[in-house]
């Protein structure tokens, strides 16, 4: 059950593209652990999707589904989604459990741009 991105900045990222689109990345990465079950990620989602378009150029934005892709999110850790992390040159600099708004995750991201 595969549900297509809303926006052009957002990239889905899968344990194939991790490597290339997160650890290589030149750029902060943020990342928005969901699932399509879970109510509180829909609602983050359109604001992911904002900071996305907002920070166009300056920052990656990813989506990992976590029933997708769940070694990923045991590799970060994932216990609760949403989850967000900021990842700079390939580790973990910022994450943030639960519901946030555009102006929490722009504030998340922001130190690192």
């Amino acid at each position: 059950m595969e549900e297509k991105l809303a926006n052009q900045w957002v990239k889905e990222i899968t344990q194939e593209n991790f490597q290339a689109e997160v650890l290589e990345a030149k750029q902060p990465v943020l990342l928005d652990f969901w699932a399509p079950w879970c109510g509180p990620c829909r609602m983050v989602g359109p604001h992911v999707e904002a900071v996305a378009e907002q920070m166009a150029g300056q920052a990656v934005v990813g989506k990992i589904n976590v029933d997708e892709h769940p070694a990923l999110a045991q590799q970060f850790g994932v216990m609760s989604i949403p989850t967000l992390a900021v990842i700079v040159n390939g580790a973990v600099a910022a994450r943030e459990v639960g519901a946030r708004g555009r102006e929490a995750i722009v504030g998340m991201l922001s130190p690192y741009v």
